[in-house]
């Protein structure tokens, strides 16, 4: 039974921590925005899963050939957008009074916070006058205002220092959860020409595009396709579907979670090869009690439902107490990272400990319900 057992809430468990990360990974790209488009340097091969040959467009941020000017030919010449929002990052450190934290600045421009689809908690976001003036104010995410100032919600107007340049802190932006450069949590948001000017860059590393209809959202990647090419190389910009990444991670997750709970499956046929071992023994140790009741008229089929219906009784409560040792186990690890209890993974697991104990238990009743009854009775 313990060998079910932890073949079950193996199954469970591992299934879970998977499907959450799936479930944390297409959350977090949903929330970048909705029918969103990126423009990206380098080419990238997003149905594979990562970089072309030609260099990965993740790595190319400090070669990238995209420029302000890109942006605007696309907002002026492309029909069907919402908007077109180019971003710069640099990494740094922030400094208040003696708390200091590294973090990635991000230089862009107002429209930001709409079609990045956050808000600010507090204060202001920096206005297009900030940008024309190249003004040294700073938007806060909700974690790196937390670990300056204590609470996400205070910091207004204060002063910070990113890398030897000091900012006046005017907005905070609504904590969003993720990870990495999906989350602006950890992120600090400045003027992308305060970002440009302090770290003497020319180009930008992406360019958000929001499409007003999502049916749009082929006729304006060939769109831009065009206009961009028109200054770039086809190596040096790739335009990726925001569905198009979802898809491909959700392949990939998936892919992740079922060989998770495989590999976790193959305990539960530990398990059953301990159950079959077990009974071999008890059909060894009972040998006189099967002759005394085939003695007293018991048929061989009465033998082999008793010692299969022991297997499956062992299997199945094996399975049982998997199901609540898993589930339990998924709620315990979800307070620590992002967990989803499947059904299916349940009905699965459950369903294989019945067959195990049906599979693994033949064997056994087979060879006790075959006892002669007087070899059976003189065993010793």
């Amino acid at each position: 039974m313990l060998g079910v057992i932890i073949g079950v809430a193996s199954v469970i468990l591992l299934v879970s921590i998977g499907s959450g990360l799936r479930t944390l990974v297409t959350g977090e790209l949903q929330g970048l925005g909705s029918n969103l488009l990126l423009v990206v340097p380098g080419e990238l091969e997003v149905s594979r899963g990562g970089p072309a040959a030609g260099g990965g467009a993740l790595g190319s941020f400090t070669t990238s050939k995209i420029k302000e000017e890109d942006v605007q030919k696309v907002r002026q010449n492309v029909s069907g957008i919402v908007e077109a929002v180019g971003v710069a990052y640099a990494g740094s450190s922030i400094r208040f009074a003696d708390e200091r934290k590294s973090i990635q600045i991000i230089g862009t421009t107002p429209e930001f916070p709409d079609v990045r689809n956050t808000s600010v908690a507090a204060g202001v976001f920096f206005s297009t006058v900030d940008v024309s003036k190249a003004s040294r104010v700073v938007v806060l995410g909700s974690t790196v205002a937390e670990d300056l100032f204590g609470t996400s919600r205070e910091g207004i107007d204060s002063r910070v220092i990113i890398g030897d340049v000091r900012y006046t802190v005017i907005g905070i932006l609504e904590k969003t959860g993720g990870f990495g450069q999906t989350s602006v949590d950890d992120q600090v948001i400045v003027p992308i020409t305060t970002l440009r000017q302090q770290f003497n860059l020319d180009n930008i590393s992406f360019i958000y595009i929001q499409v007003e209809r999502a049916q749009d959202i082929p006729m304006v990647t060939r769109d831009v396709q065009t206009v961009l090419a028109a200054r770039l190389g086809e190596d040096e910009f790739t335009i990726i579907d925001q569905k198009e990444i979802l898809s491909t991670v959700s392949n990939i997750l998936n892919t992740l979670t079922l060989a998770l709970g495989g590999i976790a499956a193959i305990s539960l046929l530990v398990g059953g090869i301990g159950i079959m071992n077990i009974m071999l023994v008890s059909v060894t140790e009972r040998t006189r009690e099967i002759g005394l009741r085939k003695a007293v008229g018991a048929t061989p089929e009465v033998i082999l439902m008793q010692f299969l219906t022991e297997a499956v009784v062992l299997s199945v409560g094996g399975g049982i107490m998997g199901i609540l040792v898993g589930v339990a186990g998924s709620l315990l690890v979800g307070r620590f990272i992002t967990t989803t209890v499947n059904l299916w993974a349940i009905i699965v697991a459950f369903g294989v400990s019945a067959a195990v104990g049906i599979i693994f238990g033949v064997m056994p009743a087979r060879r006790a319900s075959r006892l002669s009854p007087i070899e059976a009775l003189r065993y010793e």
